[in-house]
Order: C-alpha cells, then structure tokens, then sequence
C-alpha cells in the first residue's frame, strides 16, 4: 500500500531564470536549481523534481547528474524527474544513473516516465519517431524488469539482448518509485496499470476536470489487472505571492511570450489576457496568493482523488526572486493549509 500522506513538490524544466533584468547564464540557473532544491527542503516540501529537456533556454539535459549534486546538498527531501524520456533513453544506462542517485541520496530517487511531447531528443540521438510507440513499450518493459528482478534475460528490437545480467550498484529491493506520466493518451493509463505503477498527470492547460475520467480508467484497470491500488499525481505550472494581484501580473509578463512561441511552433492558442485570467481561474495554472492557491490544490485534490501535486514554478526569465518566494509561500503556507483543507475534507478513496 502507498503513503497516504498528501505530497507537495516543486518540478523545474531547468529554465533560465533573470535577476536584475539580466538572465542568469546556464551555469548560474544549474547551480541555482541546487539552491531552490535546498530551500525547499528548508520550507518543508515533500519533492523537488527536474525535467529532461533539449531546448535552448533549458538546462536539465542532464537529469541524474543534477539530482546527484542535489543530493549533495540536501538531506531529506526526495530526488525525482518531472519526466524522464524512456523512449529515447536505455534502460540498461537508465537503471545504473539512478541506482546511483539512489544510493547517494540514501533512497531518495523517484522517476517519472514518459514518452515525451517535445521531440528534440528523438533526432538528437538517433532514434526515429515512427518507433514512437514501440520504444516506449519495449524500453518500459526491460527497465521495469531490471528494477524487480534480481538477473534478467531479454530480448527485444531495440537494444542489444541481455542474460541473465545482473546490474551494480543494485536498487533498493523492488526498485525507486516510478510513475508515468501522462499528458492525456487512456493507453498510457492502461499502461501504467498493466504494471502497477503510479499515475502523473500532466495538466498544462484547460479545466482540469476534464481529466476526471482517466483517473476513473486507471482506477478500474488496476482492480482489472489484479495490481494493488497507486497513488494518482498532478503536475501543473504555477507562481505563488503574497496577492494575488502580483502573482497574476508576475505570471503573465513571463507565460504570454512562452506561450506565444509555442503556439507559432506547435499551432497551440494565441495567448490573451482574458484567456490567462480564465486559466488562472478555472483552468490548469495555479497563480496566486498561498489561500488561493492552497485552495484551488485541495479542490484539485478531490475532484481528481490526488495524492499528490508537484507546481512547475520555473518559466523562462521569471526573475529569481519571484522563484524564490513561490518556493518559501509554497512550503510554509500553501502545504500545511492544503493538508488543513484536505482533513477536514477528504480526498475520496
């Protein structure tokens, strides 16, 4: 059975941040990203998790490498990935990384797996995206196996085979706590039941509501495939303040030309204000004062049967002391009155 205690935590895509009106270099915002993790270990978040992206402007092309130094610097909070690109990565390299981080960290490794939305990594290492769907499976399949058994033989298409191959430093018995990450496809649910593991939802835009019935989905097929109940997670952008009014001004000026770039690139929405401000309300961003936001999460919670919610607080150029204060407002304010919330009702089991 899972931890039934409500977690909160942070996921950054490694996005440069600015101080000053300058942007940070990308060596400045990794060694942040090491400092925002310690701080929210200090303000009593349960996870911090970093992305694996190819992009300009994102530094966190280098997963395990980031959370080993993070580990480094922190002593109890857990380590994990906002989404680790499975279908591009090998299990085999896949399984050492984190076996390590976990050791390093005294168990403190999660994964969050999935088959990505940007693509960069596909041609940057030389995998073709007609395979979309078979790599994952096939990855999903060995990297599970090397996690809980003890020797594994395999054989598959996209890799070499293995015999009885026996992999060091070993994981904890089971393997880390991995779940998949979804960003809307039911097989992925069905997937992530077919092998008992937790469920991520990655919620970036529209009412979140609309993904009542995959949880309803993964729910049933767990009990389908005779697998014990997981724990059901919700990752959404976000920036807490002490108002609301400078959380939604502080916001907009950075999301409006984010968004602006990706609807020219992937064909998305052009980005309104009066649209924002029905995200902020009603939609998938969490933006503003730490009761506002507090309260939107427990709702959230309920509607959706989480057990948990990770806030991507990083959006290109926010300046650094606005990550900062979501980091402080999110762990001493925000947390404690969700769990408040959250006691005197419910989330449904």
């Amino acid at each position: 059975m899972f931890e039934t205690r409500f977690e909160l935590g942070l996921n950054s895509f490694g996005e440069v941040a600015s101080t000053g009106g300058r942007d940070l270099s990308d060596a400045d915002t990794v060694r942040l990203l090491v400092q925002e993790a310690r701080l929210a270990e200090e303000v009593g978040l349960d996870v911090f998790s970093v992305g694996e992206h190819y992009r300009p402007g994102h530094n966190d092309s280098a997963p395990p490498v980031l959370l080993a130094a993070t580990a480094a610097a922190t002593e109890r909070i857990a380590l994990g990935t906002s989404v680790t690109v499975l279908s591009t990565n090998d299990p085999v390299r896949l399984y050492n990384e984190f076996s390590t981080v976990d050791a390093v960290s005294n168990g403190r490794a999660r994964l969050v797996l999935g088959r990505a939305s940007a693509t960069e990594s596909f041609p940057l290492f030389g995998y073709n995206l007609a395979d979309y769907e078979q790599l994952f499976e096939e990855k999903l399949d060995l990297f599970m196996r090397l996690q809980r058994e003890d020797a594994v033989t395999w054989s598959g298409t996209i890799r070499a085979p293995l015999v009885d191959q026996v992999l060091h430093p070993r994981m904890r018995p089971g393997g880390i706590p991995t779940w998949i990450g979804v960003g809307g496809s039911p097989n992925s649910v069905i997937r992530a039941a077919r092998y008992g593991l937790p469920l991520m939802l990655a919620i970036i835009d529209g009412r979140p509501q609309r993904f009542a019935g995959h949880v309803d989905l993964f729910h049933r097929a767990l009990e389908q495939f005779g697998q014990p109940a997981q724990p059901v997670g919700m990752h959404s952008l976000g920036l807490v303040a002490d108002t609301d009014e400078e959380a939604v001004e502080t916001w907009w000026r950075n999301w409006e030309s984010v968004v602006t770039d990706l609807a020219n690139e992937r064909g998305f929405y052009a980005p309104t204000r009066a649209r924002y401000e029905r995200e902020v309300v009603d939609g998938a961003l969490f933006v503003g004062s730490p009761e506002t936001v507090a309260q939107k999460i427990a709702r959230m919670a309920r509607e959706l049967r989480l057990n948990r919610f990770d806030l991507k607080y990083d959006i290109m150029h926010l300046p650094q002391e606005a990550r900062a204060r979501t980091i402080e407002l999110l762990g001493r304010e925000v947390a404690p009155r969700v769990r408040e919330l959250l006691a005197k009702q419910p989330v449904a089991a």
